[in-house]
């Protein structure tokens, strides 16, 4: 891996500043810089899960008929150049490291002015980056993925043309709150006036909440799951993401797409013919992905919370009856003992590893709570240990639990298949 450049190297210094909720910061940024973000019309999307699958559906959607597009996602698995994404490729380390600097000069300056009382997050300055690179690529139309909720999310300070919330569960409890009224809350602070929104299927209270926003914002509101012909129409095209709950992703994907061709003010047309091969051809890394070390399958998927669990063990019980051998690893401040228990169904056995990161739980702590869950269970915490252990059982591995755990392993497993 190449050595980070000293803008890179301070968009990752900001991360000792943690995570800071509210629009004023990346504002101010964004005002210093000119206002990156309105050079372009943007779709935002919002959602517990799901939501980094139909960022990508509509992104290749919008390419596949013509229109030069780009994508901004979050976290990354191996390379921060993997959030920024335009007509399908990642923006170079090059042209990473000009933005990155400009960011940079911008903040500096607006401290040293009294503007901010401190450096924006990495967060702030890196959404502040994708605005800034897809405004140098003239980009025709970006797809936003929401970070974290989406009401104080730093993506949240565009004005665009749709929105869509994807799904709505319990997961970062601590920010959003302990209900699911109070989460949907959060998300639905995407929904700006007068704008379409796509939902897929939500929790009565939570679409109780989104429906109220809609009323009050006067924006049209769009259930994917109140749409007779929309299931037909989803189920008789071909998806590349594999998984029956891409299902549910490629509706939201299919009504935001028409959303966006419906909108007389831009006039992107995206036809069928586009929408189809849209979702036959997005691909979203560490999702359901396979890779293949020696005779052994090894499946990888980010599964990070109970819901993603539950979606991760609904398709294992189709794809490994007989049981897989899991590498788990996950964060501290994750509901692990409902993920464990949704997935332990699906589990011969779990492997224990301890996922990168400060905020990781430690392999035995993991092993020990699945122990008691009755799983049989290992604690490895090198993660290519587990996995190399892992797939001596003989059984399909699948790596699951953190995008932490994912990314290192993904990475691992490329450049092993390259070797």
């Amino acid at each position: 891996m190449s050595p980070l450049t000293p803008a890179v190297e301070f968009l990752f210094s900001l991360e000792r500043f943690g995570m800071k909720f509210g629009l004023a910061n990346i504002a101010t940024l964004c005002a210093g810089l000119g206002h990156p973000q309105d050079a372009f019309p943007s779709v935002i999307v919002a959602g517990t899960n799901g939501k980094g699958s139909v960022t990508a559906m509509v992104d290749a959607a919008l390419r596949a008929a013509g229109h030069r597009s780009a994508r901004y996602t979050s976290p990354h698995l191996e390379r921060l150049e993997e959030r920024f994404v335009i007509d399908g490729r990642e923006v170079s380390p090059e042209t990473l490291d000009r933005a990155a600097a400009r960011i940079q000069a911008a903040a500096e300056d607006l401290v040293a002015a009294g503007a901010l009382a401190t450096l924006p997050t990495f967060f702030e300055c890196t959404t502040a980056v994708a605005f800034e690179l897809f405004r140098d690529a003239h980009v025709e139309i970006a797809v936003l993925e929401v970070g974290l909720g989406g009401r104080l999310d730093s993506t949240n300070i565009v004005s665009p043309i749709a929105a869509a919330i994807v799904s709505i569960d319990f997961d970062h409890e601590e920010q959003l709150g302990h209900t699911l009224a109070s989460i949907a809350a959060e998300k639905a602070g995407v929904i700006k006036p007068g704008i379409p929104v796509v939902c897929g299927p939500l929790p009565g209270e939570a679409l109780d909440v989104i429906a109220g926003v809609c009323e009050r914002q006067r924006a049209t509101l769009i259930r994917t799951d109140a749409d007779p012909g929309l299931a037909a129409r989803v189920a008789a095209l071909p998806i590349g993401l594999a998984g029956a709950h891409q299902q549910a992703n490629a509706a939201v994907a299919v009504r935001l797409l028409e959303a966006i061709d419906a909108d007389a003010a831009h006039r992107l047309r995206v036809g069928a013919d586009a929408i189809g091969a849209g979702l036959a051809t997005a691909a979203w890394p560490g999702r359901l992905e396979s890779f293949t070390r020696g005779d052994r399958r090894v499946l990888l998927d980010a599964a990070h919370n109970p819901a993603g669990a539950r979606a991760l063990a609904s398709y294992l019980r189709q794809a490994a009856p007989g049981g897989v051998t899991l590498v788990f690893g996950a964060m501290r401040d994750k509901a692990v003992r409902e993920m464990l228990t949704a997935l332990a169904p699906a589990a011969a056995s779990i492997v224990c590893a301890t996922a990168a990161g400060a905020r990781a739980m430690p392999a035995g702590e993991l092993a020990a709570l699945a122990g008691s869950l009755g799983l049989r269970a290992t604690a490895i915490p090198d993660p290519i240990e587990a996995v190399t252990r892992a797939c001596d059982d003989g059984r399909l591995v699948v790596v699951a639990g953190s995008i932490f755990l994912v990314g290192p392993v993904r990475n691992w497993l490329a450049h092993d298949i390259l070797r």
